[in-house]
Formats: structure tokens, C-alpha cells, sequence
């Protein structure tokens, strides 16, 4: 039976292949040997929809399909109604530093976060206007005021009012700047202040350098750094949910450079940022968040480089000692991923 398939996602297939890349869209259109996997995710991701928070670790060597799989796991939680993003680690992007590599890794995340709508990524914007109309609405209908006339400059307090009540019981840390940064957008937006909207977005991409070019653009005291940007994504997972989504999923790819890193300390850092987040999702100090990384067997078990010199990972990240090829336990946090077989190679050649 011929595969229906549209050409937008054909081409993007087509072109991704033939340069040896992962297909940005279009993927699940040539997934084989994956089916055990993907219901597990799928089951996974009806835990985040209720609320619990979950962190996955798909491990493999190079060429076994991780960040195929990653793809294919955006593509299935955005038919799920999640707001995804996918971003890599490289030299210049990871969970901690002092020297900006940190929030250098947070924008690379808020450039890639895709809905239905954009399933290549760049929604932020879209996003945030969504959210605004939802707010612009409820103003209306709480104050018995027309839909037609809300808008108007002089409902902006009334407006500006109920941005900053829904931001305040939506974030935590950062909440008062995030809120302010978004009246900010709403501002340029109602007014037509192209400059003042792009840099409100600049401030939530984590693309500020400084507090005095922040400051002077949109009044804030803040801008979003390597210290408070994991902050900042909980509060926009939490924005997300408020809007209607089922949760936020970030997978984070090519891990094998946090292992990389060739200072001892900042390496060990970094794995105490992945010891946070998971400690976070599985003790329920953050809601409807899906975090997945994927890296090779010495990003997880080296005991002098990987994960594993790290007792506490360690302990948490051990796999099933009962697990084999046959039966495999895919409820737990890691999840190796074994290459296609014979067969399997063969069907995806049919494809």
C-alpha cells in the first residue's frame, strides 16, 4: 500500500536523507522497528498530560537511531498537544556555565519550540499571541466589555493588569520581569512598535547580554541568564499548560559533548544540573514538563567521564539487571536503543 504522504514532507525527507540528517518534519512516515518504544512514550506522555513530570535518557552508539528517535517523539507529542522543542548540545551549548554557554542552550530551546500549527519550530511568537488573545478575551468578557473595543488604548491598564495577575499565577522565580516583558509585546503589538515587540522577544529568547540594553529597551531589572534560565523554562512550561497544551517537552540531543567537556569540575557541574532536573520531575517539584536526552553508552557509563561517576546518577540511572534483547523494561528512565535488524532494514528500504 502506497504511503500518503504530502510533498512538503516528502521533499524535507528526501533532502534530509540524501545529506545523511535526521528529517526535520515527515518522520514518522519511515519509522520501523520502533513500536515497543513508542508505546511506552506514548503511555509516558498520558502521565505528563495528568500532570507528573518525566525525564527519559535514550542511549545508543553512534548510528543507532537516537536522534531519529528524538524526531520521531516530537512527532508524536505534538499530535498529543504538547509544545515541543528540540535543540543540541555542542562546545558552546550546555546545562551549566558562568560564561553564557548555559543560556546559550535556553535559546537555542525557545528558537525551536514547535506546535501543530509550526512543527519546524519558531512558535514562540505565535505562542505568546495566542496567549495574549486569551487574556485580551477574558478581559473582555469579565468586564462586559465588546470584543471590538478591548483593544483600544484606553482598556491597556485594565489589560496590562490581568497579564500581570495570570503571569503571577502561572511562574515562580522571575515572574515579575517575565510579566513585564510580556506587557511589553502586548504593548508593541497594540501600538504597531515593531522595535519594542522584537525586543520583548529578544528578552525571552535569552538573547540579552546585559542588564543596561535590556533595561534600556523595556524598563526590566532582569534578564535571563545561565543561573535563572531553567527557572524560565518552568515558568514557560507552566504558561503553556495555562494556555490549553497537555505539557512541554524538550529533547536535548548529542550529549556525548557534556562527556566532552574537558575540565573536571565543569563536567561534573553540568551533571548535577541533569541530577536537578531529574530530581525535580520525579519528586514533583515541576508539573506537565518531558525532558529527553539522548547520547552514546559512555555519556551514560563511563566511571571516570559519563554519568555514572556520578553515584547519585548512578544510583538512579542503573538499568534493569533483568533486561534483555527479548524482554525489555521501557518504563525505566534510560532506554537503549538497539539498531534495526535485517528485516526490519529491509522494510525500511521498501519505504
Amino acid at each position: 500500500m502506497a504511503l500518503k504522504i504530502k510533498s512538503k514532507e516528502a521533499t524535507a525527507i528526501i533532502n534530509s536523507l540524501s545529506g545523511g540528517v535526521v528529517p526535520r518534519i515527515g518522520v514518522q512516515h519511515i519509522t520501523v522497528g520502533r513500536k515497543l518504544e513508542i508505546e511506552a512514550f506514548t503511555s509516558a506522555l498520558d502521565d505528563v498530560k495528568n500532570g507528573h513530570s518525566m525525564v527519559k535518557f535514550w542511549i545508543g552508539d553512534f548510528g543507532s537511531g537516537k536522534s531519529f528517535m528524538l524526531h520521531l517523539l516530537k512527532t508524536v507529542a505534538i499530535k498529543q498537544k504538547f509544545v515541543v522543542a528540540n535543540a543540541d548540545f555542542t562546545p558552546e551549548n550546555r546545562l551549566y556555565s558562568n560564561d553564557g554557554k548555559a543560556v546559550a542552550l535556553y535559546s537555542a530551546i525557545m528558537d525551536n519550540v514547535a506546535i501543530q500549527t509550526k512543527p519546524e519550530g519558531g512558535a514562540l511568537p505565535t505562542l505568546l499571541d495566542k496567549w495574549i488573545e486569551q487574556v485580551v478575551s477574558k478581559t473582555a468578557q469579565l468586564n462586559n466589555i465588546p470584543v471590538t473595543e478591548i483593544r483600544s488604548e484606553k482598556y491597556f491598564n485594565l489589560i496590562q493588569k490581568n497579564i500581570m495577575q495570570t503571569v503571577n499565577e502561572v511562574t515562580e522565580t522571575g515572574g515579575f520581569d517575565f510579566g513585564i516583558v510580556v506587557i511589553k509585546y502586548y504593548e508593541g503589538y497594540i501600538k504597531n512598535d515593531e522595535y519594542l515587540r522584537r525586543s520583548a522577544l529578544k528578552w525571552l529568547k535569552g538573547e540579552y547580554r546585559t542588564k543596561t540594553e535590556a533595561r534600556k529597551d523595556l524598563g526590566v531589572r532582569e534578564i535571563i541568564n545561565d543561573l535563572n534560565y531553567y527557572d524560565m523554562l518552568k515558568n514557560f512550561g507552566r504558561l503553556f499548560v495555562s494556555m490549553g497544551y497537555s505539557g512541554f517537552m524538550i529533547n536535548l540531543d548529542e550529549a556525548i559533548n557534556l562527556y566532552k567537556i574537558s575540565t573536571a569540575i565543569t563536567r561534573a557541574k553540568n551533571y548535577d544540573k541533569i541530577l536537578t532536573i531529574f530530581n525535580d520531575c520525579f519528586q514533583g517539584k515541576v508539573s506537565n514538563l518531558f525532558i529527553n536526552f539522548a547520547g552514546t553508552k559512555d555519556f551514560l557509563e563511563n566511571e571516570r567521564r559519563g554519568l555514572f561517576c556520578y553515584d547519585a546518577l548512578k544510583t538512579r540511572l542503573g538499568t534493569n539487571k533483568y533486561e534483555t534483547v527479548q524482554y525489555r523494561d521501557l518504563a525505566q528512565p534510560v532506554i537503549k536503543l538497539v539498531p534495526l535488524n535485517n528485516n526490519e532494514i529491509f522494510v525500511l528500504l521498501k519505504k
